[in-house]
């Protein structure tokens, strides 16, 4: 496939939507950025023909939108549940199983985690989807998810130094007030 065909320019706007998404310390900013991207990629594999990675993007997409003003154990089950039936009625090989799954780590990420946590849980759902973005000769899509892993990694090591920092100043006045 020509690198610059519709199929792999799409792939390039949700490159730019992810990579944005990734590098903010907010969550809600983080997925708002994150509900985009997914909503491009649904006609990136569209135009790729991988149906099931379109219809998990798609289902990422809303229950990343909804995660934004709901948190519910409840509701990411029904994501997990609506990805599983989707994928039955989809996914032809096993490697259409890995969209899926990446999805319902993001459904479990999003809903029930936050800050830290909720980064390392999308990191794992990163590397699914970095697998099915190889396997699928999306080149927007490789480089966007091995971006996201970049961008996560430093992330979580930004606000895992912030958190820490923060906790020496706390622990510093008690020290200070103790002598």
């Amino acid at each position: 496939m020509h690198p610059f065909s519709p199929a792999q320019v799409v792939g390039y706007v949700a490159l730019a939507l992810g990579v944005t998404g990734f590098l903010q310390r907010d969550d809600g900013r983080l997925k708002f950025f994150v509900a985009l991207e997914s909503f491009v990629y649904v006609l990136h594999f569209a135009l790729l023909g991988r149906p099931p990675a379109a219809s998990s993007a798609a289902v990422s997409g809303v229950r990343t939108l909804l995660s934004r003003w709901f948190r519910s154990a409840w509701l990411a089950a029904a994501s997990v549940a609506v990805n599983l039936a989707l994928a039955v009625a989809l996914a032809t090989h096993g490697a259409g199983w890995l969209p899926v799954a990446a999805s319902c780590l993001g459904a479990v990420a999003v809903f029930t985690l936050e800050g830290i946590p909720m980064r390392v849980a999308l990191l794992g759902s990163t590397s699914l989807w970095l697998a099915n973005n190889v396997l699928s000769r999306s080149i927007g899509g490789t480089v966007l998810e091995s971006l996201i892993a970049v961008a996560s990694l430093s992330t979580i090591a930004r606000m895992a130094f912030a958190q820490r920092a923060a906790e020496r100043e706390a622990v510093r006045p008690a020290t200070r007030a103790a002598t």
